[in-house]
């Protein structure tokens, strides 16, 4: 009886050769960015920095400019921008982070002299052993991020170089991958097998759905950490910056992401104005711009994106990050999307009621 069901099952699913060629496809795909994921890491930056861009060069197009042309009205400016994001923001976030681990010391001599007043206060709530158990957690946790502090310097000339590789490398790629993205495409089309009707329907429609994400998901970045910076600078909480960068990065990883950026927020203006009024109002702000984010932005930015349950989300944030690591968080919703589609679209042989009858 149960081989009857998987016969039965595999038939129903598997009996379609353009679902065993979509299946090869995935497999073979997933494969290669597992394996050599790393290696390829400058490629992937530049398939999402042209996925970006990529949208207004065909806008441009539309409006009677020829591709090339288009494509350096684009690129040009993206290179001067990022240049300027390099050269004029990274050294000031650089500084901050200086200023924050010199700063740190202090901010934590002056909590632990706050946590001995704790069984002072509230003798009901929290003992003096319990005290001296949480100063013990955290001298060795600051032990533990001074050694790491101290092997991030010794690995610091490897990132120089990796970055000046980066610096190199991604622009001429994102350059071609605008420019050459018809031939290549053409390119890669011929060495697919012609039974692939199923697979182009599902690329076609997965390529306008990541075009979409990434280009909103890059704006979303922008628009969350500037507003978080301005908030921040007005409201004269210290590291605005840093904390506004590390807000507008914190909408990669949806849910957790706000959730994890709390604590670093609620630290400093803790350290900055202990529980006054101060304090209050800085995490009502970080909380107002986050209900802003999820309730306005992510609805008018992701409009075209297919709906997802948070559950689902959260999942594929866990699978794929831990597959992938950083990229497998930032393209979590979008693989999670490919999943949907690829289900949806999966051919499916019903058999005829006799044939069942004949096999029960």
């Amino acid at each position: 009886m149960s081989t009857h069901l998987l016969n039965r099952w595999y038939r129903k699913y598997f009996s379609d050769p353009e679902g065993i060629i979509l299946a090869v496809l995935l497999g073979l795909g997933f494969t290669v960015v597992i394996l050599f994921g790393e290696m390829l890491a400058p490629v992937l930056a530049s398939v999402v920095l042209a996925y970006m861009l990529d949208g207004l060069v065909t806008w441009l197009q539309r409006q009677g400019l020829g591709r090339l042309s288009a494509v350096l009205m684009v690129f040009i400016p993206f290179v001067v921008l990022t240049l300027f994001l390099i050269l004029g923001l990274l050294p000031l976030l650089v500084g901050q982070v200086t200023q924050l681990v010199q700063e740190l010391p202090s901010m934590i001599s002056s909590g632990q002299q706050r946590l001995l007043r704790l069984p002072e206060l509230y003798p009901q709530l929290i003992s003096d052993a319990q005290v001296i158990e949480l100063m013990a957690t955290i001298r060795s946790s600051v032990t533990l991020l001074g050694q790491n502090v101290v092997s991030l310097s010794l690995a610091s000339l490897n990132g120089v170089f990796m970055l000046v590789i980066y610096l190199i490398l991604v622009p001429v790629l994102v350059f071609f991958f605008l420019k050459d993205k018809a031939a290549m495409l053409a390119w890669a089309t011929d060495y697919l097998p012609r039974e692939r009707a199923l697979a182009a329907r599902v690329w076609l429609e997965m390529n306008q759905q990541i075009g979409n994400y990434i280009r909103g998901k890059m704006t979303e970045i922008m628009i969350v950490g500037v507003v978080s910076y301005v908030v921040f600078i007005l409201m004269g909480l210290n590291y605005a910056m840093l904390l506004g960068a590390l807000v507008g990065l914190s909408v990669v990883i949806p849910y957790i992401g706000a959730a994890v950026v709390t604590l670093p927020i609620a630290i400093i203006a803790y350290f900055q104005w202990g529980l006054e009024a101060q304090f209050g109002y800085v995490v009502l702000a970080y909380a107002i711009i986050q209900a802003l984010d999820g309730n306005l932005l992510v609805p008018w930015l992701f409009s075209e994106a297919v709906n997802l349950h948070p559950v689902a989300i959260i999942i594929a944030v866990l699978v794929f990050g831990g597959v992938w690591g950083l990229w497998g968080v930032f393209f979590a919703i979008p693989l999670a999307t490919l999943v949907k589609a690829v289900l949806n679209a999966w051919p499916r042989s019903e058999e005829a009621p006799e044939q069942q009858a004949a096999e029960a």
